[in-house]
């Protein structure tokens, strides 16, 4: 039996620049990217040659894909790959692969082509790979007709935004990870008057940190206050 992935842990979705961390440890399964977390489990049983995982900027897209790489030994290959390899060529890097972030590549008739080549070569071989993208296949302006309707048909996993728990997290782990002591009555100030994404949990503990260190205060709500009105107004 494969092994799962552990909801019950506290954990954390988080694939900011400069953090490593993207083990299955560090994934915190919530409503938003739980119907994601099932597809990676259901391998290999899964009913086409590419499973697709597109969600916002931030949302964990990546780190999925790490947690699945690290379950099948998938190798990673750029996006950009399509244009200077073949399929045959690309089939080769690994038995398992993962595009990561494929979007500026939708729309382009080389790159289409190799990628249609390739998922005909992994269903031919009983294989998979996984692609992530911010967009889902029904919104791209696909080149290639044969290939949309592939990918169309292919099963889709949406992260959507995280609710309050999820978020609440994040936030607590992104100040923990600046060692930067904060209490609930932040956190409970923040969640309702930000955005639900990690890119603007990321933006807002990164403007706070450099707002106490020159204040040379700690996280407060009147010191969150100002931080989320320079946000606004950016």
């Amino acid at each position: 039996m494969r092994p799962k992935i552990q909801s019950e842990a506290q954990q954390i979705p988080l694939d900011f620049k400069g953090r490593t961390a993207l083990g299955r440890e560090d994934f915190l399964i919530g409503p938003g990217n739980q119907d994601a977390v099932n597809w990676i489990d259901l391998w290999p049983d899964w009913p086409a040659p590419v499973l697709v995982i597109n969600g916002p900027a931030a949302s964990g897209k990546s780190h999925l894909a790490a947690v699945w790489r690290d379950l099948t030994g998938a190798e990673m290959i750029k996006p950009e790959m399509l244009l200077s390899q073949t399929a045959d060529e690309l089939a080769q890097v690994g038995e398992y692969l993962v595009l990561d972030g494929i979007d500026p590549w939708l729309g382009e008739r080389e790159a289409e082509t190799t990628l249609f080549h390739l998922y005909n070569i992994f269903k031919e071989e009983q294989r998979t790979f996984l692609i992530t993208t911010r967009m889902a296949p029904s919104h791209a302006d696909f080149a290639i007709a044969d290939l949309a309707s592939r990918f169309r048909a292919a099963p889709l996993a949406t992260i959507h935004a995280p609710d309050d728990m999820l978020l609440g997290s994040v936030l607590i782990k992104l100040f923990s990870d600046r060692q930067m002591a904060v209490g609930n009555d932040v956190i409970k100030y923040i969640l309702p008057r930000m955005e639900r994404s990690f890119t603007a949990a990321r933006d807002i503990v990164e403007q706070a940190d450099k707002l106490a260190l020159s204040r040379k205060r700690g996280i407060s709500v009147p010191l969150m206050r100002e931080v989320l009105t320079a946000l606004q107004d950016d």
